[in-house]
């Protein structure tokens, strides 16, 4: 098994092919060849036929010990920040696509019950309805995936204070400023550290708010969606622009789309 550096200048110098036995631990690598029996095959392993090796085992325990962790202590004050923010990126969902499709965003708040507005005008609701369960659940993909990487959890995590950063200049409530500031002060306190004293130690930050956010987006489409209805929700905007499409239908259609992107992270991520 060989290693391609990622500053490489010819790929046909030896000098830039090491063994495991030199390898530096500290280097950050581009490619790394797959040996299957005799045969090294280059290139992106689609198929997980080297799956599961020790990351990849160590990726899916911490994984499953986050949702343990999440479950048992759901209901709890502990976790209420998490759902907050959870409620913000599905904020935000609504709040990009409005902007993608040309829209002007008034405001964007989130409330200390768990719920939260995203105010504009114009653009297309047939997209900026759907994109706030939906954005939910991509974004809880998207983290979970570039965790498995240090420079793509540090991209990830700038991106995510850019984005909390960004929305507090859309008239925020108080509990939205409060939630962001203090996230924005975590998620960098956690960059410093990684890339100051200890590595890894954002990835581990970066593939919690990534199982969190992903977990809260199903949990939210099934409690508001699919077990009830609720007045105001997604769901009843969706069914007053397609009358023949029942709430609890579009929950459906939500939460299928919810668990393919929660799927979809998962497989990436150990693609990755």
């Amino acid at each position: 098994m060989g290693y391609l550096r990622q500053d490489l200048l010819d790929l046909t110098d030896p000098s830039y092919v090491i063994s495991d036995a030199d390898a530096d631990p500290t280097g950050q690598w581009l490619f790394e060849d797959v040996t299957v029996g005799e045969t090294s095959t280059g290139g992106t392993d689609w198929k997980l036929t080297t799956c599961c090796g020790t990351d990849e085992i160590i990726f899916l325990c911490l994984l499953f010990a986050y949702l343990v962790i999440i479950y048992f202590l759901w209901n709890t004050v502990v976790m209420k920040p998490m759902k907050l923010i959870a409620v913000f990126v599905h904020e935000m969902g609504h709040a990009t696509a409005c902007w993608l499709t040309c829209g002007s965003v008034k405001a964007i708040e989130v409330y200390g019950n768990e719920g939260g507005v995203t105010k504009y005008v114009g653009g297309w609701r047939w997209f900026i309805i759907p994109a706030g369960y939906v954005g939910g659940s991509f974004w809880g993909a998207f983290f979970v995936v570039l965790s498995g990487n240090r420079w793509a959890s540090l991209a990830a995590s700038i991106l995510f204070c850019l984005g909390m950063a960004a929305s507090l200049f859309f008239s925020p409530n108080k509990t939205m400023v409060m939630l962001n500031v203090g996230f924005i002060v975590l998620t960098v306190g956690f960059i410093l550290i990684d890339q100051l004293v200890i590595t890894p130690f954002l990835q581990f930050l970066t593939l919690f708010y990534g199982v969190f956010i992903g977990s809260f987006s199903i949990y939210d489409i099934y409690d508001d969606l699919i077990t009830r209805t609720v007045e105001g929700s997604d769901a009843h905007a969706c069914h007053k622009l397609i009358p023949c499409c029942m709430p609890r239908c579009v929950g459906v259609q939500f939460a299928l789309v919810a668990l393919a992107f929660q799927g979809l992270g998962l497989y990436l991520a150990l693609v990755w």
